[in-house]
């Protein structure tokens, strides 16, 4: 459909909101996950989080607006202050109390988010002269690179992880994981590491097994073995796989995150989106976190999914609308020649933005739409001015 005059106004409002929040949410340290409040302070969301900092800088390198532009690094910059001994990004820090987390079993994407935030603001910079990014932080982009070298399966080329130890922090995926190695593909390109063809025809085929040929590796086969036998949902990547269990639930972030990397051939990256649009994931706003939830009757289930009843049906990361993620899946309909359903999905982003009267909500509800969870979320703005950019360029 064409735009329409309020929906131009819709998104000069939401594009001036996001650099407002933006703005009002910047801290010395960095950007912090959501607005300052007494609600935000008691659930941890006034700190400098990894990949919240890594996709904020993202979206103000490409704002337009020279105060967030010069201000993207910062976040960067306290992490690696804050980074392990052994190389690893904190999941948060919270610098008031000079404190670095590392969450419960591991946090293996901020390290991956800062690599790949550190080299993209580098490129963006280097053009302007300012920011030597990768000069600068060489030693810790070293030891950030051998920790998570030392995670990565020595013939397949993967990264293995924890359950529950990514962005979608209460969801039992694990061993081979399709949103973390959709990142470290990225990163091994960015960075021009070893293996990376070798990376790509592993995702290739372990996460979708159903379009790869018959694997060389015996032990790739049992593990393609045990999906060829028992999924039903064939047209998307599996959200992981571990020795004789995967996931079908339909990780629309890392499906989203697998055709931007590159991971994909670009029949599989169009296939990937044509399934994604065929489940009406971007209804009624951009997107859903997955394709179909799962349900406490699956041996999927984990008694920590009901903690705090997050993490039920069509809730939070299990089946909730997160507009986040809709900025990189409208960045994703671009890259692939769908300009004008981009732009259509930018209106439903920003109106999502403008819920509750300009709330920003974290979340909302997979079914009702209701907003959920904070208010004041740093990475929604930005995700709204990365998808602006990617959609009206």
């Amino acid at each position: 459909m064409p735009r329409t005059p309020d929906d131009s106004k819709l998104l000069a409002d939401c594009r001036a909101r996001a650099i407002e929040l933006l703005e009002h949410n910047q801290t010395p340290a960095g950007m912090l996950a959501a607005a300052p409040s007494e609600r935000a302070e008691l659930r941890g969301y006034t700190a400098i989080f990894g990949r919240d900092a890594a996709i904020c800088a993202l979206g103000m390198a490409v704002s337009g607006n020279r105060r967030l532009e010069r201000a993207a690094p910062r976040g960067l910059e306290t992490l690696a202050a804050y980074q392990a001994p052994n190389g690893q990004i904190p999941k948060f820090v919270a610098p008031d109390r000079r404190e670095a987390d590392f969450w419960y079993l591991g946090c293996i994407d901020s390290t991956l988010w800062w690599l790949i935030a550190l080299a993209l603001l580098d490129q963006h910079f280097a053009a302007r002269g300012r920011h030597r990014l990768l000069l600068r932080y060489r030693r810790e982009i070293a030891l950030a690179l051998q920790w998570l070298s030392a995670q990565e399966h020595q013939r397949f080329f993967l990264l293995q992880q924890n359950e529950a130890s990514d962005w979608a922090d209460i969801m039992p995926r694990s061993g081979f994981v399709l949103y973390t190695n959709a990142l470290w593909y990225r990163v091994k390109r960015l960075f021009g590491l070893a293996n990376t063809a070798a990376t790509r025809t592993s995702f290739n085929g372990l996460f979708h097994p159903f379009s790869a040929g018959l694997a060389e590796y015996r032990r790739a086969r049992l593990l393609n073995d045990y999906a060829l036998r028992r999924a039903r949902n064939r047209d998307l990547l599996l959200s992981f796989v571990n020795f004789s269990f995967f996931g079908e639930e339909g990780d629309v972030f890392g499906n989203v995150l697998a055709v931007l990397s590159g991971a994909l051939p670009k029949s599989a990256s169009r296939r990937t989106l044509a399934a994604l649009l065929a489940n009406g994931v971007h209804e009624p706003y951009p997107v859903r976190a997955v394709v179909q939830p799962i349900r406490k009757q699956s041996a999927l289930w984990r008694p920590y999914m009901a903690r705090h009843r997050q993490n039920s049906a069509w809730q939070y990361h299990n089946g909730g609308v997160w507009p986040m993620v809709g900025g990189f899946w409208i960045a994703a309909l671009a890259r692939y020649g769908h300009k004008r359903l981009a732009r259509t999905e930018l209106v439903k982003l920003a109106r999502a933005c403008a819920l509750d009267d300009w709330a920003f909500a974290e979340w909302l509800h997979g079914r009702t739409a209701a907003p959920r969870g904070m208010q004041g979320q740093s990475w929604n703005a930005a995700s709204f001015l990365l998808a602006q950019h990617f959609a009206t360029r």
